[in-house]
Protein backbone atom coordinates (compact mmCIF):
# COMPACT_ATOMS: atom_id res chain seq x y z
CA UNK A 1 0.00 0.00 0.00
CA UNK A 2 2.43 2.65 -1.15
CA UNK A 3 1.24 6.19 -1.59
CA UNK A 4 2.11 8.38 -4.53
CA UNK A 5 1.42 11.62 -2.63
CA UNK A 6 4.32 14.10 -2.79
CA UNK A 7 6.53 14.32 0.28
CA UNK A 8 6.82 18.10 0.55
CA UNK A 9 3.24 18.84 1.72
CA UNK A 10 3.61 16.06 4.28
CA UNK A 11 6.85 17.61 5.46
CA UNK A 12 5.15 21.00 5.82
CA UNK A 13 2.26 19.48 7.75
CA UNK A 14 4.58 17.77 10.23
CA UNK A 15 6.75 20.88 10.41
CA UNK A 16 3.76 23.02 11.37
CA UNK A 17 2.71 20.38 13.90
CA UNK A 18 6.20 20.39 15.38
CA UNK A 19 6.37 24.18 15.57
CA UNK A 20 3.02 24.30 17.34
CA UNK A 21 3.82 21.53 19.81
CA UNK A 22 7.34 22.70 20.65
CA UNK A 23 5.99 26.21 21.11
CA UNK A 24 3.78 24.71 23.82
CA UNK A 25 6.78 23.07 25.44
CA UNK A 26 8.90 26.22 25.25
CA UNK A 27 6.30 28.41 26.93
CA UNK A 28 4.66 25.87 29.23
CA UNK A 29 2.45 23.23 27.64
CA UNK A 30 -0.66 24.09 29.58
CA UNK A 31 0.45 27.48 30.85
CA UNK A 32 -2.43 29.78 31.65
CA UNK A 33 -2.20 33.04 33.51
CA UNK A 34 -5.73 34.08 34.22
CA UNK A 35 -6.06 37.77 34.89
CA UNK A 36 -8.73 38.33 37.53
CA UNK A 37 -11.08 41.17 36.88
CA UNK A 38 -10.60 44.10 39.24
CA UNK A 39 -12.53 43.56 42.46
CA UNK A 40 -14.64 46.13 44.14
CA UNK A 41 -11.90 46.62 46.75
CA UNK A 42 -9.28 47.32 44.08
CA UNK A 43 -11.56 49.92 42.53
CA UNK A 44 -12.57 51.52 45.85
CA UNK A 45 -11.02 54.93 46.51
CA UNK A 46 -11.05 56.92 49.73
CA UNK A 47 -14.32 58.76 50.05
CA UNK A 48 -12.66 62.12 50.42
CA UNK A 49 -10.64 61.58 47.24
CA UNK A 50 -13.04 59.67 45.04
CA UNK A 51 -13.42 61.54 41.74
CA UNK A 52 -16.27 60.23 39.65
CA UNK A 53 -14.39 60.51 36.30
CA UNK A 54 -11.81 57.92 37.45
CA UNK A 55 -14.50 55.48 38.48
CA UNK A 56 -16.16 55.92 35.12
CA UNK A 57 -12.88 55.28 33.34
CA UNK A 58 -12.33 52.00 35.23
CA UNK A 59 -15.89 50.96 34.56
CA UNK A 60 -15.48 51.62 30.86
CA UNK A 61 -12.24 49.67 30.81
CA UNK A 62 -13.89 46.65 32.42
CA UNK A 63 -16.76 46.83 29.96
CA UNK A 64 -14.41 47.07 27.01
CA UNK A 65 -12.32 44.20 28.42
CA UNK A 66 -15.40 41.99 28.67
CA UNK A 67 -16.40 42.73 25.10
CA UNK A 68 -13.07 42.01 23.44
CA UNK A 69 -11.79 38.99 25.34
CA UNK A 70 -12.57 36.12 22.99
CA UNK A 71 -10.92 32.66 23.26
CA UNK A 72 -9.58 33.15 19.73
CA UNK A 73 -8.17 36.57 20.58
CA UNK A 74 -6.49 35.58 23.83
CA UNK A 75 -3.49 33.28 23.89
CA UNK A 76 -4.74 30.07 25.45
CA UNK A 77 -7.67 31.99 26.94
CA UNK A 78 -5.02 33.59 29.17
CA UNK A 79 -5.07 37.18 30.38
CA UNK A 80 -1.33 37.58 30.93
CA UNK A 81 -1.65 41.16 32.12
CA UNK A 82 -1.71 42.94 35.44
CA UNK A 83 -4.88 44.60 36.62
CA UNK A 84 -3.40 48.04 36.09
CA UNK A 85 -2.86 47.26 32.40
CA UNK A 86 -6.53 46.75 31.59
CA UNK A 87 -6.85 50.17 29.96
CA UNK A 88 -3.69 49.63 27.93
CA UNK A 89 -4.83 46.20 26.68
CA UNK A 90 -8.31 47.42 25.88
CA UNK A 91 -6.89 50.27 23.82
CA UNK A 92 -4.59 48.10 21.68
CA UNK A 93 -6.06 49.01 18.31
CA UNK A 94 -4.62 47.70 15.05
CA UNK A 95 -5.06 51.05 13.29
CA UNK A 96 -5.87 49.20 10.09
CA UNK A 97 -5.03 50.68 6.72
CA UNK A 98 -5.59 49.21 3.28
CA UNK A 99 -1.93 48.24 2.93
CA UNK A 100 -1.82 46.67 6.39
CA UNK A 101 -4.95 44.62 5.71
CA UNK A 102 -3.56 43.34 2.40
CA UNK A 103 -0.21 42.41 3.95
CA UNK A 104 -1.82 40.66 6.92
CA UNK A 105 -4.24 38.86 4.61
CA UNK A 106 -1.34 37.55 2.54
CA UNK A 107 0.55 36.44 5.65
CA UNK A 108 -2.35 34.67 7.35
CA UNK A 109 -3.98 33.20 4.26
CA UNK A 110 -0.58 32.09 2.98
CA UNK A 111 -0.13 29.94 6.08
CA UNK A 112 -3.69 28.63 5.75
CA UNK A 113 -3.00 27.78 2.10
CA UNK A 114 0.05 25.72 3.08
CA UNK A 115 -2.08 23.84 5.59
CA UNK A 116 -4.90 23.24 3.11
CA UNK A 117 -2.48 21.90 0.48
CA UNK A 118 -0.98 19.55 3.07
CA UNK A 119 -4.46 18.38 4.12
CA UNK A 120 -5.42 17.74 0.50
CA UNK A 121 -2.34 15.56 -0.04
CA UNK A 122 -2.70 13.55 3.17
CA UNK A 123 -6.48 12.92 3.08
CA UNK A 124 -6.30 10.09 0.48
CA UNK A 125 -3.78 8.21 2.65
CA UNK A 126 -5.90 8.74 5.77
CA UNK A 127 -9.04 7.46 4.04
CA UNK A 128 -7.34 4.51 2.31
CA UNK A 129 -8.49 1.93 4.91
CA UNK A 130 -12.12 2.82 4.13
CA UNK A 131 -11.78 2.61 0.36
CA UNK A 132 -13.27 -0.25 -1.61
CA UNK A 133 -10.86 -1.76 -4.03
CA UNK A 134 -8.46 -4.56 -4.73
CA UNK A 135 -5.89 -5.09 -2.02
CA UNK A 136 -7.52 -2.85 0.59
CA UNK A 137 -7.65 -4.62 3.95
CA UNK A 138 -10.40 -3.40 6.30
CA UNK A 139 -9.42 -2.25 9.78
CA UNK A 140 -9.84 -4.59 12.70
CA UNK A 141 -11.77 -3.43 15.76
CA UNK A 142 -8.52 -2.66 17.56
CA UNK A 143 -7.16 -0.71 14.60
CA UNK A 144 -10.43 1.18 14.21
CA UNK A 145 -10.32 2.13 17.90
CA UNK A 146 -6.72 3.29 17.44
CA UNK A 147 -7.82 5.33 14.40
CA UNK A 148 -10.52 7.13 16.40
CA UNK A 149 -8.33 7.70 19.45
CA UNK A 150 -5.51 9.06 17.27
CA UNK A 151 -7.88 11.54 15.65
CA UNK A 152 -9.12 12.68 19.07
CA UNK A 153 -5.58 12.98 20.42
CA UNK A 154 -4.41 15.07 17.45
CA UNK A 155 -7.54 17.22 17.67
CA UNK A 156 -6.77 18.09 21.29
CA UNK A 157 -2.96 18.23 21.29
CA UNK A 158 -2.25 19.53 17.80
CA UNK A 159 -5.49 21.30 16.91
CA UNK A 160 -6.61 22.84 20.19
CA UNK A 161 -3.51 23.16 22.38
CA UNK A 162 -0.95 23.46 19.61
CA UNK A 163 -2.74 25.61 17.04
CA UNK A 164 -5.72 27.38 18.62
CA UNK A 165 -4.03 28.31 21.88
CA UNK A 166 -0.50 28.99 20.63
CA UNK A 167 0.45 28.90 16.97
CA UNK A 168 -2.68 30.41 15.39
CA UNK A 169 -2.70 33.57 17.59
CA UNK A 170 1.04 33.96 16.89
CA UNK A 171 0.45 33.85 13.11
CA UNK A 172 -2.40 36.37 13.32
CA UNK A 173 -0.50 38.68 15.65
CA UNK A 174 2.67 38.70 13.52
CA UNK A 175 0.74 39.16 10.27
CA UNK A 176 -0.75 42.39 11.61
CA UNK A 177 2.72 43.78 12.35
CA UNK A 178 3.40 43.97 8.61
CA UNK A 179 3.12 47.42 7.06
CA UNK A 180 4.04 47.74 3.36
CA UNK A 181 5.14 51.35 3.83
CA UNK A 182 7.45 50.55 6.76
CA UNK A 183 8.30 46.82 6.66
CA UNK A 184 11.28 45.50 4.73
CA UNK A 185 10.23 44.29 1.29
CA UNK A 186 11.19 40.64 1.87
CA UNK A 187 9.10 40.61 5.06
CA UNK A 188 6.03 41.40 2.96
CA UNK A 189 6.94 39.10 0.07
CA UNK A 190 7.60 36.19 2.44
CA UNK A 191 4.75 37.16 4.77
CA UNK A 192 3.51 33.59 5.43
CA UNK A 193 6.95 32.50 6.66
CA UNK A 194 7.36 35.78 8.52
CA UNK A 195 4.01 35.16 10.25
CA UNK A 196 5.20 31.68 11.27
CA UNK A 197 8.18 33.23 13.04
CA UNK A 198 10.82 31.68 10.79
CA UNK A 199 12.70 34.97 10.49
CA UNK A 200 12.74 38.48 11.95
CA UNK A 201 11.80 37.09 15.35
CA UNK A 202 13.36 36.81 18.78
CA UNK A 203 16.26 34.43 19.15
CA UNK A 204 14.11 32.00 21.14
CA UNK A 205 11.37 32.03 18.51
CA UNK A 206 13.89 31.48 15.72
CA UNK A 207 15.56 28.59 17.54
CA UNK A 208 12.22 26.91 18.21
CA UNK A 209 10.88 27.35 14.68
CA UNK A 210 13.99 26.27 12.81
CA UNK A 211 14.96 23.45 15.17
CA UNK A 212 11.53 21.89 14.78
CA UNK A 213 11.47 22.40 11.01
CA UNK A 214 14.80 20.59 10.67
CA UNK A 215 14.19 17.94 13.31
CA UNK A 216 10.78 17.00 11.95
CA UNK A 217 12.47 15.51 8.88
CA UNK A 218 13.36 12.49 11.01
CA UNK A 219 9.73 12.16 12.13
CA UNK A 220 8.49 12.24 8.55
CA UNK A 221 11.03 9.59 7.55
CA UNK A 222 9.94 7.38 10.44
CA UNK A 223 6.21 7.70 9.68
CA UNK A 224 6.80 6.85 6.02
CA UNK A 225 8.19 3.51 7.14
CA UNK A 226 5.16 2.63 9.23
CA UNK A 227 3.34 -0.44 7.92
CA UNK A 228 -0.28 -0.39 6.82
CA UNK A 229 -2.57 0.70 8.45
CA UNK A 230 -0.53 2.54 11.11
CA UNK A 231 0.80 5.10 8.70
CA UNK A 232 -2.77 5.79 7.59
CA UNK A 233 -3.89 6.09 11.21
CA UNK A 234 -1.21 8.69 11.99
CA UNK A 235 -2.05 10.60 8.80
CA UNK A 236 -5.71 10.67 9.83
CA UNK A 237 -4.75 12.39 13.05
CA UNK A 238 -2.61 14.88 11.14
CA UNK A 239 -5.58 15.73 8.90
CA UNK A 240 -7.80 16.42 11.93
CA UNK A 241 -5.16 18.56 13.63
CA UNK A 242 -4.32 20.58 10.54
CA UNK A 243 -7.99 21.15 9.74
CA UNK A 244 -8.57 22.46 13.27
CA UNK A 245 -5.50 24.65 12.92
CA UNK A 246 -6.63 26.11 9.60
CA UNK A 247 -10.05 27.01 10.98
CA UNK A 248 -8.56 28.58 14.12
CA UNK A 249 -6.12 30.70 12.10
CA UNK A 250 -8.78 32.00 9.72
CA UNK A 251 -11.30 32.45 12.55
CA UNK A 252 -8.84 34.40 14.69
CA UNK A 253 -7.86 36.58 11.75
CA UNK A 254 -11.47 37.41 10.90
CA UNK A 255 -12.21 38.33 14.51
CA UNK A 256 -9.21 40.67 14.67
CA UNK A 257 -10.07 42.16 11.29
CA UNK A 258 -13.70 42.83 12.23
CA UNK A 259 -13.00 44.17 15.74
CA UNK A 260 -9.81 46.00 14.79
CA UNK A 261 -8.14 44.58 17.90
CA UNK A 262 -4.97 42.50 17.91
CA UNK A 263 -4.95 39.09 19.65
CA UNK A 264 -4.76 39.97 23.34
CA UNK A 265 -1.86 38.70 25.42
CA UNK A 266 0.02 37.30 22.41
CA UNK A 267 3.68 38.19 21.99
CA UNK A 268 4.52 38.53 18.26
CA UNK A 269 8.13 37.72 19.22
CA UNK A 270 9.64 40.58 17.25
CA UNK A 271 13.34 41.25 17.77
CA UNK A 272 14.27 44.20 19.95
CA UNK A 273 15.32 47.35 18.16
CA UNK A 274 18.94 48.31 18.61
Amino acid sequence: HKSTAPNMPRFLSFALLGVALLNNLASGFSHSNIMPLPTSSSLRLPLQHKPRPSMQTNSDAIGTYAKITSPLLVRGGARAMANENVNEAAAYDLNLSTGKVIASLWGTCGVAYILIKAIKRVVPIALEPFMTGEGVVPLTNVQLAAYILTCLWFAYVEGYKGFQLKFSPLVVSRSFTLQPSLSTIHHVVLAPFYSMGLFHATRKRMIVSWSVSIGVTAIVAAVKRFPYPWRNIVDAGVVVGLTWGTVSILGGYIISLVTGIAPIGVDPSLPEKN
